[in-house]
């Protein structure tokens, strides 16, 4: 759980506002998540995060007083791009940025919420494809979700997948079930609002990857 615990996510205000440096300094260390997931397959999801983040973080620091919040960026980029926004700069990777922590925050609140295979426990395939369901497949060609289906036969144990999430130490699972709902708590806040901007600009697209 050091992963998650060593850099939580801050509470929202009242507005409900994502201030963007503090997302960005949260999310940052989010792609060796996928690390945990124990396969090679997961690494070019991993590289689409960091490389969305990256985006995200070259647009913010061109004007971080103007881009204070996400929604600054997003109506920004409205703004300069006309015509062409979403589909470009900051707007476009943070649309796919949030749906890779949509998969995070599905799959985390699966386990948390004690989702299995009653015919395999110990195994966190149920909780990964229930992620995907929810977050990712919508947007996948067929290549895609097909690759998906050869990276879900190399997910870790349940138990393997805990302890990598803890950088190796031993753990108790249900005191690190324990830490994940009390990281989903912000997490689930901060990936709810983004996904609010989204809808509230009309600002999402449904094309396939």
């Amino acid at each position: 759980m050091a992963l998650l615990m060593e850099h939580q996510f801050r509470q929202l205000p009242a507005d409900r506002q994502v201030e963007t440096r503090l997302f960005l300094e949260a999310v940052s260390h989010l792609p060796p998540f996928f690390d945990c997931l124990g396969s090679t397959i997961f690494a070019p999801v991993k590289a689409d995060m960091s490389a969305n983040i990256a985006k995200i973080k070259v647009v913010y620091d061109t004007n971080p007083g103007r881009f204070k919040t996400l929604q600054q960026i997003l109506e920004a980029e409205k703004e300069m791009h006309g015509d062409q926004w979403p589909k470009v700069g900051a707007t476009l990777a943070l649309m796919w940025l949030k749906r890779g922590l949509r998969f995070i925050q599905v799959f985390l609140q699966s386990l948390a919420n004690g989702e299995k295979d009653e015919s395999n426990p110990n195994l966190i395939r149920v909780n990964i494809s229930k992620a995907y369901e929810v977050a990712l497949k919508r947007y996948h060609g067929w290549f895609v979700q097909q690759f998906f289906k050869v990276a879900l036969l190399s997910a870790p144990y349940k138990a393997d997948f805990l302890r990598a999430l803890s950088k190796g130490r031993e753990v108790k699972e249900e005191d690190c079930l324990e830490k994940i709902r009390k990281f989903l708590i912000n997490f689930t806040a901060t990936v709810d609002a983004t996904y609010e901007i989204y809808g509230k600009m009309n600002a999402d697209l449904d094309y396939r990857a």
